[in-house]
């Protein structure tokens, strides 16, 4: 890779809706912006089947095709994404190097919007069944389990909402709660208007211990206990969506960058870090809402801020 290719006036790292929304702003101020993204372009708000409270949008509008509106638009500036990993951040002065599955970059300034990642059961079966039974994201599999049974793990407000976006495939789904329901009041009223057509069992306090499969390595039950009266339960199922909560995606800077007891990245009021030129913005950043709406908003400010960090240093010169 050349000298040319590698250097760059800001590098953005993911592309979900912080740095969608960050790189419409630098690219419209003409400051040469590429995105590295690992995954799917939009981030988690890609695979949600339904964002409902995104302004602008009063029937809600698939996740799916907001992220392909953020991209249209970051690109029609001329925003570049390309595809790969970043591994490390390195501060080496006024320039930053990345290092990434491309070969070693330099930018003047970066964003880090990373966002989270599903977080994991850890139980028997969970990973020797992903994709083969065990998933995490209902729009992208939940059409393989028409007119099959389900099991949903979770309680919070993601849980719900695709336990009830799976009725549309499933002839029934049982839902596990370690405890109690932890969704909002009016996603709790939605999901009995399911439980009372018959479409969803609850099943209150309890854990989910293991997923078991056949000799030909589909899933059929799941084994759990009844935490209130320490029995054992069996839910025959084909499938199993699991909704747990996220984890922060910042484990590949290696303790450079400042986070919290969590791994999510501290800022100060101006979004840097504790990096100058390395700015943060979305689900990754400590203190953050976790909404697509304020990762948006959090994008077009980190945008700002770059470009007055960028103002204040135009000496910069590449020296590798």
């Amino acid at each position: 890779m050349s000298e040319e290719t590698n250097r760059h006036d800001v590098i953005m790292i993911g592309a979900g809706p912080a740095a969608l929304s960050a790189a419409i702003y630098t690219t419209r101020e003409d400051i040469e912006t590429l995105l590295i993204e690992k995954g799917v372009p939009g981030g988690l708000a890609a695979v949600t089947d339904h964002v409902d409270n995104y302004p602008g949008f009063p029937e809600g509008i698939a996740g799916l095709d907001l992220a392909a509106r953020l991209q249209k638009q970051a690109e029609r500036f001329g925003a570049v994404i390309d595809f790969g990993e970043v591994t490390a951040v390195h501060d080496e002065g006024k320039w930053k190097r990345l290092e990434t599955t491309s070969g070693d970059m330099y930018a003047k300034a970066v964003l880090i919007a990373t966002g989270s990642d599903y977080k994991k059961l850890g139980i028997p079966g969970e990973a020797e069944y992903y994709a083969r039974g065990v998933h995490y994201c209902a729009t992208c599999d939940g059409a393989f389990y028409r007119d099959k049974r389900l099991v949903v793990v979770g309680g919070g407000n993601s849980a719900v909402q695709e336990a009830m976006f799976l009725t549309r495939f499933s002839m029934h789904l049982d839902l596990i709660v370690r405890s109690k329901l932890r969704a909002s009041e009016v996603l709790q009223k939605e999901l009995q208007k399911f439980v009372t057509d018959g479409k969803i069992t609850v099943h209150l306090g309890m854990t989910t211990d293991e997923i078991i499969g056949d000799a030909d390595g589909k899933v059929v039950k799941v084994l759990g206990t009844d935490t209130a009266t320490s029995k054992k339960v069996e839910i025959e199922t084909d499938g199993v969506f699991i909704f747990i909560g996220l984890k922060p995606n910042s484990g590949f800077l290696g303790g450079q960058v400042e986070t919290d007891e969590i791994g999510l990245i501290k800022s100060d009021t101006n979004l840097m870090t504790n990096i100058p030129g390395v700015f943060v913005a979305g689900d990754i950043r400590s203190s953050a809402t976790m909404q697509v709406a304020s990762a948006v908003g959090e994008g077009a400010t980190a945008a700002l801020k770059i470009r007055e960090y960028l103002e204040g240093h135009h000496d910069i010169q590449l020296e590798v």
